[in-house]
């Protein structure tokens, strides 16, 4: 029996096309191991900008590396990377042995079985094909799953490399998305993460009434499913529904993760973004109005081509203003083939740089005032696991998405187990995260 392992970069979008690919390779009998034990080893990559390009190239090296001491396993590489770069993958890095691209990965097992018998393949499908139906090896712990109901991207943001390597934006049928989540309860997740590159775009390519508020009605009548939470929110196609169905469903938490990108109109256009700075504003103040608990997470670019320190001080005044619970904050990557990259009035990568310090800084005492005014207040908090050193339980509240926002830590009398859900009393900071006890 061959064996094989995966290592996922990137995103949870890309996590769930390792899931699936890690099914098809068990189902056609494949011993999913490590891997220092595999005889291939499948890479599947980011490719959106340099660090994730490096982070890849770096992984695929140290893999060569493992097999020049004895491993003996083949190297396929996947995903946005391969989808990018699949020449030059082949003529600058001799130690790969195959490569998927993005509209490929139902092909994995072909190109395994190719790659053990010596061959080099190569399988580059269509990027327009629909959204592939394969079941999924669920990786994450079993009280949370992400839940993909969308493939691609039609937005063409200036900077960004997504739609030409993913392609158009094709929605799933609701009924697969609701199977899915109907398994995936009956495995024990309690917490749905429901992403896609833009989530409040969905059903707009389909016909028969599917979209996002109707989803979500469905997806909260999983008996089984108690936390529901969205990524992504573009801010222009968000609706009063959506936002009535958000405050009216217990099961949705009140999470709010829309990439914003900028507040100023002139670098807003340059971005390609459809909202202006009004309308940001107005549906921020209408979210809060609506769901004064509501946590708003962000990302925001800095050193866009002809971004100025007028440019950004505006940001920064709006930030202030706004005091959004959860921001990232990137430095512009010029990516080849992408309009931005060839903009002029480039900012110089220092600035850049300098700028991302200095939002980092303002957001950090905006996140230590936020937890500050959370001391004394009970929420609920789902699990994830304990903590020996600190003999401490440690968790999330609805405020914090896995993998990507802080944890909390308590303490309890009764044994919880992870992926209970119970009520949390904040009691202090430590090191600026909630610290407690169970109630």
């Amino acid at each position: 029996m061959a064996s094989a392992a995966l290592i996922s970069l990137g995103c949870e979008k890309n996590l769930v096309n390792s899931e699936q690919m890690l099914w098809m390779l068990s189902e056609a009998g494949f011993e999913i191991c490590q891997p220092e034990n595999a005889d291939v080893v499948i890479v599947n990559t980011c490719g959106f900008i340099d660090s994730a390009k490096s982070e890849a190239i770096d992984n695929i090296l140290a893999l060569d590396a493992m097999r020049k001491k004895g491993c003996g396993f083949k190297i396929i590489v996947t995903g946005c990377l391969a989808q990018r770069y699949p020449d030059e993958i082949f003529s600058e890095l001799p130690e790969v042995d195959g490569i998927v691209g993005c509209g490929s990965f139902d092909s994995i097992v072909e190109a395994a079985r190719a790659a053990l018998d010596g061959e080099r393949p190569c399988y580059m499908g269509s990027l327009s094909a629909p959204v592939s139906e394969t079941p999924r090896l669920v990786t994450t712990p079993r009280w949370y799953s992400y839940l993909r109901i969308a493939e691609g991207c039609d937005n063409y943001c200036a900077y960004c490399v997504i739609p030409y390597l993913r392609g158009p934006y094709r929605s799933r049928k609701m009924e697969d998305i609701l199977n899915e989540a109907r398994s995936l309860a009956q495995s024990g997740t309690k917490e749905l993460i429901v992403i896609a590159q833009d989530v409040t775009r969905y059903g707009k390519d389909l016909t028969g009434g599917e979209d996002l508020p109707a989803l979500l009605e469905k997806l909260c009548e999983i008996e089984g499913i108690e936390w529901i939470r969205l990524h992504y929110l573009y801010p222009d196609e968000f609706t009063p529904r959506l936002l009535d169905v958000m405050a009216g469903q217990q099961k949705i938490l009140p999470y709010f993760d829309i990439p914003l990108q900028h507040i100023n109109d002139t670098i807003l256009k340059r971005m390609n973004r459809r909202s202006s700075k009004t309308q940001i504003e107005t549906l921020l103040r209408t979210i809060r109005q609506k769901l004064p608990e509501a946590v708003i997470r962000t990302s925001i670019i800095c050193g866009l081509p002809g971004e100025s320190e007028m440019e950004f001080e505006e940001l920064c005044d709006f930030l202030k203003e706004f005091r959004l619970q959860r921001a990232g904050f990137f430095v512009f990557s010029p990516e080849e083939g992408t309009p931005a990259a060839e903009m002029p009035d480039q900012v110089p990568r220092e600035t850049a740089e300098e700028r991302v310090s200095i939002l980092q800084q303002l957001q950090d005492g905006i996140m230590v005032h936020y937890n500050e005014s959370r001391v004394g207040s009970v929420m609920r908090v789902i699990c994830d696991g304990y903590d020996e050193d600190r003999g401490e339980y440690y968790g999330r509240t609805a405020a914090d998405s896995p993998t990507v926002d802080e944890q909390v830590y308590f303490t309890s009398e009764e044994p919880v187990q992870p992926g209970d859900i119970i009520d949390f009393r904040a009691e202090y900071l430590r090191d600026g995260e909630l610290a407690g006890t169970r109630v």
